[in-house]
């Protein structure tokens, strides 16, 4: 049996990003060393290098995040980069939203345990929520899916006029270019790649953000909001 990996030492960066929440990604970092890797949502190798390559990566997505905004993390995972981002932005009402138990209940444990009380943790596909939660401001993921596939799921979740924003790798502008046509099914209204995390991580961490207009998901999706706004007035009568 293969020793486990040990968690190295936080570097200097994650005392500056993650300030007076420093102790809490200290214990985030160590959950994930732990259990995440113990219940498969991450792997082994993955520990040596997870404050670099996952918790301050995703961190830094916060330059880009509005103030004061609704969040909705799809296929978060282990949390990332939900959880970073909770750390590091407090002002965020943020929705963690995943699919399979096991990772909900990992996701409820470590909200529970870091007392992230402006986070809430939801099982579900995203493409089975609209209706089901408030549509949001922002929507975030990171390694979910090929961009077209992802905007699908996400656009669908937010406001008029919101943005989903993807950690992405080199190949972010080619996924853009790619999906352009589903992306102008699904309403949006414009793309850009960002880079973000100077002075923080190296290489930067790729965004790439998809801007909506007045009608989110498109013309496929508007009369499915409809039918679900609908619903839920009957269900507020009864």
């Amino acid at each position: 049996m293969t020793e486990a990996a040990e968690l190295p030492e936080a570097p200097e960066q994650a005392r500056t990003v993650f300030g007076e929440y420093f102790p809490e990604a200290v214990r985030y970092a160590e959950l994930l060393a732990d259990a995440g890797v113990k219940r498969g949502l991450i792997g082994p190798r993955e520990v040596p290098r997870l404050w670099e390559r996952h918790l301050l990566n995703c961190a830094v997505l916060s330059e880009v995040v509005p103030e004061g905004v609704t969040v909705c993390d799809v296929g978060s995972g282990a949390g990332l980069p939900g959880i970073p981002l909770a750390l590091v932005r407090p002002d965020l009402k943020i929705t963690l939203l995943e699919p399979l138990l096991r990772r909900t209940n990992f996701l409820q444990e470590v909200v529970e345990l870091l007392g992230l009380d402006h986070v809430t943790v939801v099982r579900g596909r995203a493409e089975e929520m609209l209706g089901k939660i408030t549509p949001v401001h922002v929507v975030t993921a990171r390694a979910v899916a090929p961009l077209d596939r992802l905007a699908g799921w996400g656009v669908p979740l937010l406001r008029p006029y919101g943005e989903m924003l993807a950690l992405k790798g080199d190949t972010a502008q080619e996924e853009i270019d790619g999906a352009r046509a589903a992306l102008s099914r699904l309403g949006v209204v414009a793309t850009e790649v960002l880079q973000v995390g100077e002075g923080i991580v190296d290489p930067l961490s790729t965004v790439v953000r998809v801007e909506v207009g007045e009608s989110p998901g498109g013309v496929r999706f508007a009369a499915k909001r409809a039918k679900a706004a609908r619903t839920s007035k009957t269900r507020r009568r009864r």
